[in-house]
C-alpha cells in the first residue's frame, strides 16, 4: 500500500487534472463491492423473506435467478456499450440502475415485485463489473496497476464473502428490507465520485449484438423456467417440453447467428483455445455444483436446525472467509506449481465437502461435525477462483481479455442458474418443503448433485495445460478474479 502513497496522483484524461490513485481505486471498487455484495447477501435472508411475503420454493429461487441470469444476459453487451458510449458513462448508469433497483426491491410488498426489481439489479451490476475493472486499469500507472488490481480483488472477494455475514446481521437487526436500503447511499456516494475520479475511456465502436443478446438471454432464460415448472406443471408437460424446447432451439440459433456475425457478442473463434475452452466448462460446471448446494443448505441450517439469520453467516464464516486468505496464496504458488494441479485439488475438496454434508446432514448433526466440510469447501473455493482465472487467459491475447474475461464470467453466472434450478427440482421432486419435517431427507440427493457435479468438474479440469509460468518468464501477468 505505500507505494500508492509514493506515486500519489494520475492523469484522468477526460479532464486533464490529477487524481489521487487511491481515490481511483475506491470510486472503481465501491460500486463493484456493492454488487458482488448484493450477489450473496440474499441467501440468509431468504426464509425470512419466504415468511415475510408468503414466497413458494420456486418463487424463492427467482429470487436469486433473476439477479443472476439478467447478470450474465448483459455483461457482455454492457462491455461493447461502455466501448461504443464511453465506459464511465455506462459505468455510472449501471450504478444509478442498481442503485434505484434496490430501492424498489425495499419496497417490494410481493413476490412479483422483488422478482423484478432484483432482475433490474442485476442489469445494472452487469455495466459495473466489467468495467469497473477496465476503468481502474485505464487510471493506474503500469508500475503500479498489479498492485491496484490486486486490491480491486480483495474487494470483490471480501464482497463475495460477506454477503451471506452482513445479509444476516442486517436481517435479524433491522428487517430484509434493510438488506436493499444500504445500497441507496453506496449509490449516492458512488456516482459523483466516479464521475470525478475516472476518466471516461472508449474502446473499438462497433456495432451492438441486439440479435446476439436476445437469443442468449431469452434462450437461457427459457432453460431456467422450464427446469424450476418441472415439478409442479410436470415433466412431460407442455408447459415445461415446450419451455425446454424452445430454450435449446434459441441457443443453438444463437451459435448460429454468432458464427456468422460480424461483430458478435461472443466470438466464437476464442473457444479453439484449449485452456480458455476447458476452463470455461470447469468453470460452469463448478458453478452448477457449488452454488445450487448453497442455496439448499443455507435453507437447512435455518429451517431445520433453527439457525438466526445472523448465526447462519456465523456458522458459513469458515467457508466463505477462507478463500479471502487461500486466493491470494494460490495465485502466488500458481507459476511455479501449475493452476491446473490447483484447480483439480480445489474440485476435489469442494466435491468431498458436499459428500461430507450429505452423508452427516440431520435435523440435530453438531455443528462441528460439519466444520470440516466448511473448511474443506472454503480452501477449495480459493484454490479454484484465482487459478482459473488465470487458465482462462493464459493464452489468449491481450486484445482478447475483455471478451475472454467476460464469457468466463457470463458462462459462470449461467451456472449458478442451472445449479440451483436444477438442485432444486431434485429438493423438490423427492417430496422436499421449507418445513423441518422431511427436508433432510430432501436435501440429501440434491447435495450429493452438486457433489457429483464438483466431482466432473474435477475430472474435467485434468484436460486443462499445466499453466506453471515458462523458466524464461520473469513477470508473471496479472490477472484478476473472477467472482
Amino acid at each position: 500500500m505505500s507505494q500508492l502513497l509514493e506515486n500519489p496522483t494520475v492523469a484522468t484524461p477526460s479532464a486533464r487534472r490529477a487524481v489521487p490513485i487511491w481515490l481511483a481505486i475506491i470510486a472503481a471498487s465501491l460500486p463493484m463491492f456493492m454488487s458482488t455484495l448484493d450477489n450473496l447477501v440474499m441467501t440468509n435472508a431468504l426464509p425470512t423473506i419466504r415468511g415475510d411475503l408468503g414466497a413458494s420454493v420456486e418463487e424463492l429461487q427467482w429470487f436469486v435467478n433473476a439477479y443472476t441470469l439478467s447478470f450474465a444476459s448483459f455483461i457482455l453487451m454492457a462491455a461493447a456499450l461502455g466501448d461504443r458510449f464511453g465506459r464511465r458513462t455506462v459505468f455510472v448508469a449501471g450504478i444509478v440502475v442498481f442503485t434505484l433497483a434496490s430501492v424498489y426491491s425495499a419496497l417490494s410488498t410481493e413476490s412479483w415485485m422483488l422478482i423484478l426489481g432484483r432482475a433490474v439489479q442485476g442489469f445494472g451490476a452487469a455495466a459495473i463489473m466489467p468495467l469497473s475493472l477496465t476503468l481502474l486499469v485505464g487510471s493506474v500507472s503500469t508500475r503500479l496497476r498489479p498492485l491496484a488490481i490486486g486490491v480491486w480483488g480483495g474487494i470483490s472477494g471480501l464482497g463475495v464473502a460477506l454477503g451471506p455475514l452482513i445479509g444476516g446481521a442486517v436481517v435479524e437487526g433491522f428487517s430484509w428490507e434493510a438488506i436493499f436500503w444500504l445500497n441507496l447511499p453506496v449509490g449516492v456516494i458512488a456516482v459523483p465520485l466516479a464521475l470525478y475520479a475516472l476518466p471516461n475511456t472508449f474502446g473499438a465502436r462497433v456495432r451492438a449484438d441486439v440479435v446476439g443478446l436476445l437469443l442468449a438471454g431469452v434462450g437461457v432464460l427459457a432453460l431456467v423456467f422450464g427446469i424450476v415448472r418441472g415439478n409442479d406443471a410436470g415433466w412431460g408437460s407442455l408447459e415445461v417440453m415446450g419451455s425446454l424446447g424452445l430454450g435449446i432451439a434459441l441457443v443453438v440459433v444463437f451459435i448460429w447467428w454468432e458464427a456468422r456475425s460480424s461483430a458478435p457478442l461472443l466470438p466464437l473463434g476464442l473457444f479453439r483455445d484449449r485452456s480458455f475452452s476447458i476452463a470455461n466448462v470447469v468453470g460452469l460446471t463448478f458453478s452448477f455444483g457449488i452454488f445450487g448446494a448453497i442455496f439448499i443448505l443455507i435453507q437447512f441450517l435455518q429451517v431445520v436446525q433453527g439457525y438466526s439469520p445472523l448465526a447462519a453467516g456465523v456458522a458459513t464464516m469458515p467457508w466463505t472467509m477462507a478463500p479471502m486468505v487461500v486466493a491470494p496464496l494460490a495465485g502466488f504458488v500458481a507459476p511455479r506449481v501449475g493452476t491446473r494441479i490447483l484447480i483439480v485439488v480445489g474440485l476435489a475438496l469442494e466435491a468431498s465437502a458436499m459428500a461430507w454434508l450429505a452423508l452427516t446432514m440431520s435435523a440435530d448433526t453438531p455443528y462441528l461435525d460439519m466444520l470440516p466440510a466448511f473448511i474443506f469447501a472454503g480452501v477449495g473455493m480459493g484454490l479454484v477462483f484465482a487459478p482459473l482465472s488465470t487458465a482462462v487467459l493464459a493464452t489468449m491475447r491481450p486484445d482478447d481479455h475483455a471478451k475472454a474475461s467476460g464469457t468466463n464470467s457470463t458462462l459462470r453466472e449461467i451456472g449458478v442458474a442451472l445449479g440451483i434450478a436444477v438442485l432444486t427440482a431434485v429438493f423438490v421432486g423427492t417430496g422436499g418443503e421449507l418445513t423441518p419435517v422431511g427436508y433432510v431427507d430432501a436435501a440429501i440427493p440434491a447435495v450429493f448433485v452438486g457433489a457429483g457435479a464438483l466431482g466432473l468438474a474435477a475430472v474435467v479440469a485434468l484436460a486443462l495445460p499445466h499453466g506453471r509460468a515458462p523458466r524464461t518468464s520473469t513477470e508473471a501477468t496479472p490477472t484478476a478474479p473472477s467472482i
